[in-house]
């Protein structure tokens, strides 16, 4: 078994009020806020990383858009099943999990919109509507079941099914829900 691990991933995550989210990212995500359930606002840090996630329910899925501590937005993430991923990134995906993993479980698995540049608007709307995009990756999150136990792994892939990179979750955030 080859695993290419990228880093460790240890998270803590704060629920905190809207007051203390970034004013610049709240004034952004405003317009996309309406008609939408179980709004809650987090400060994240992962390591010395701060970051800020507002995570809410619309249209049946769970959203989570996360900005870096000056407000600027990072991604937009939301809950889906290998049933919506296209079928050959899906085979893609399943063909290198098989490879490389004693897989035991996916505990999660997100569409992941990446800021990379241009209108953040732009792409706030576009991953609103869950148009499929080149651009975007697929974040999984599974257990692996390793010589001494299980290890919580977050692989991310390309829009294809491309490997990108994996971390070793610590103290994962994924066995409470959240919503």
């Amino acid at each position: 078994m080859a695993v290419a691990l990228g880093q460790i991933k240890d998270e803590r995550e704060q629920r905190i009020s809207n007051s203390a989210f970034p004013q610049n990212a709240l004034d952004e995500l405003r317009p996309f806020l309406k008609d939408v359930r179980r709004l809650r606002f987090y400060k994240e840090q992962d390591g010395k990383k701060v970051s800020y996630e507002c995570k809410f329910k619309k249209d049946r899925l769970q959203y989570s858009i996360e900005y870096d501590s000056l407000g600027q937005l990072e991604d937009l993430e939301f809950i889906i099943t290998h049933n919506d991923i296209p079928e050959l990134s899906w085979t893609n995906i399943s063909e290198y999990l098989e490879q490389n993993y004693n897989l035991r479980r996916i505990k999660k698995i997100q569409q992941q919109y990446p800021y990379q540049s241009g209108s953040s608007i732009a792409l706030l709307k576009n991953a609103l509507q869950n148009l499929l995009s080149p651009n975007m990756n697929y974040e999984i999150v599974i257990v692996s079941k390793v010589e001494k136990g299980f290890v919580d792994y977050e692989l991310l892939f390309t829009a294809n099914g491309k490997f990108i990179n994996a971390r070793r979750v610590l103290n994962s955030k994924y066995d409470h829900v959240l919503y």
